[in-house]
């Protein structure tokens, strides 16, 4: 494409980012949208959205966000794939952005789950309801705990995506503690009815973030979507529960157990950040030496969210997975 505000891949350029997020492809994706509320894993409500590249659509990507996201948090991946002729479904996880939360959790910033499965079923549903109408082949972009819930999704669905690709996803969440004592601690807070109240070393969101401790490296990606999350409540989660972290680490063991990642027939190609605090780089070399059709790349001066870089970083690691999206690796 050939556009000033814009890379060829339609990603945006960022000295003008503000303006040209503002200004340009929120317009452009939101006249493509179509907002769905579906009927979630037991009966809780699933925002969901699709967008429509035209009736030449070369495929359909679906984006499953991670941990504290939300949909809208892509925007500018959603209007590259526009650009270059895909469709788009994407939704809110349960406990997420517009998507049923549990009320008995009264603080909008946290974060819980009872079952992680919850968050597979979910996803379950979203695929059967409308990827399944949307234009193919269907091809997956999952970052953190959206790669968590999408490794078991695919160890139950092996050949339910044509391609995969895997941002710094949270194969093992870094608790800062040895996996087995987090699950110990988790556990106990549960017996002592805590499992729905904010783990120890969380605070409540208090407005805007902090840059330098962020998980973004593109200070100009960062500046729009703290706005746009400082503006909307239902973006505030920004912690987790005892349960959500110890069901976190019963999704690590599920994903590797035994005779499961072998299971996945889909290529896929997962990308580690290489400053990446908030998930383990040994436990995604793991997942990936067992698939049948796995690549593993590290993206150096890239922290965990890998989609909010520098334009230097960004640009090339995006374009890497378009290629890849139309077989070309």
């Amino acid at each position: 494409m050939s556009d000033a505000r814009y890379n060829p891949d339609g990603l945006v350029l960022s000295g003008d980012y503000r303006h040209t997020m503002q200004d340009f492809v929120l317009p452009y994706i939101a006249a493509r949208r179509t907002e769905i509320t579906l009927t979630g894993d037991g009966g809780r409500p699933l925002y969901c959205c699709k967008y429509d590249a035209g009736a030449a659509a070369a495929g359909t990507v679906l984006i499953v966000h991670g941990f504290t996201e939300n949909a809208d948090k892509f925007a500018e991946l959603i209007h590259s794939l526009l650009r270059n002729g895909y469709s788009v479904a994407a939704y809110d996880q349960r406990g997420h952005g517009r998507s049923w939360r549990d009320p008995m959790l009264g603080d909008v910033s946290l974060t819980h789950v009872d079952d992680f499965m919850e968050y597979v079923r979910d996803m379950e549903i979203v695929v059967s309801q409308v990827l399944s109408a949307m234009p193919k082949p269907h091809l997956l972009f999952a970052h953190s705990m959206g790669g968590a819930v999408s490794a078991l999704y695919l160890e139950a669905h092996p050949a339910a995506f044509a391609r995969v690709a895997l941002c710094a996803p949270m194969i093992l969440a870094n608790f800062h503690m040895p996996p087995a004592a987090a699950g110990l601690m988790c556990a106990a807070a549960k017996r002592l009815g805590k499992s729905k109240k904010r783990i120890f070393a969380s605070k409540p969101y208090a407005g805007p973030e902090d840059f330098v401790t962020s998980a973004a490296t593109g200070r100009e990606r960062f500046d729009w979507y703290d706005a746009v999350k400082a503006a909307n409540p239902a973006f505030h989660n920004n912690g987790p529960t005892y349960g959500w972290t110890g069901q976190a680490v019963w999704a690590n063991r599920q994903i590797l157990a035994p005779g499961a990642v072998e299971k996945i027939d889909a290529p896929v190609r997962l990308f580690t950040a290489e400053l990446d605090g908030s998930v383990m780089p040994d436990a995604q070399q793991a997942f990936v030496s067992r698939l049948k059709n796995g690549e593993r790349t590290l993206v150096k001066g890239a922290k965990h969210e890998i989609y909010r870089s520098t334009d230097e970083v960004l640009f090339p690691w995006w374009h890497g997975i378009l290629g890849f999206y139309r077989g070309e690796s």
